[in-house]
């Protein structure tokens, strides 16, 4: 069932992966996600892990700031999603960038672990409330 009280669990994962993000550490951004994790952004459409993490360990991608105030989430045995509005600062390729989206991250449960499978991202648009 669909809620809006956010189980504190997922509150936690979400607190952890914008950390890993915001360390631009690959070690710990991969603790937070699948083998099979997934990005979908309005300006590249589906990006594997590995492209992801690749251009952050080069520095290409960086994050200085994530933050994500989850506002509707689900748990289903071993599978859950929380949605929610984030901001994030960082740059890309040198040039400084800022994000104002609606976030929906999907997480599996693997060996006892809750592991983000898919991220997907849609920009704020400025009329949006």
């Amino acid at each position: 069932m669909i809620t809006a009280q956010i189980p504190q669990f997922l509150v936690d994962l979400e607190e952890r992966f914008n950390a890993a993000m915001s360390s631009n550490d690959i070690e710990r951004i991969a603790g937070c996600i699948t083998d099979d994790w997934l990005l979908v952004t309005p300006e590249a459409g589906p990006v594997p892990r590995s492209r992801i993490l690749d251009v952050v360990g080069s520095g290409r991608l960086t994050h200085t700031s994530m933050s994500k105030v989850a506002t509707h989430a689900a748990v289903v045995g071993d599978m859950a999603w929380v949605t929610g509005r984030g901001q994030n600062t960082g740059t890309f390729n040198g040039v400084p960038m800022q994000a104002d989206e609606y976030i929906t991250d999907i997480y599996r449960q693997v060996d006892g672990i809750w592991l983000c499978m898919l991220t997907h991202l849609t920009p704020v648009h400025s009329n949006s409330t």
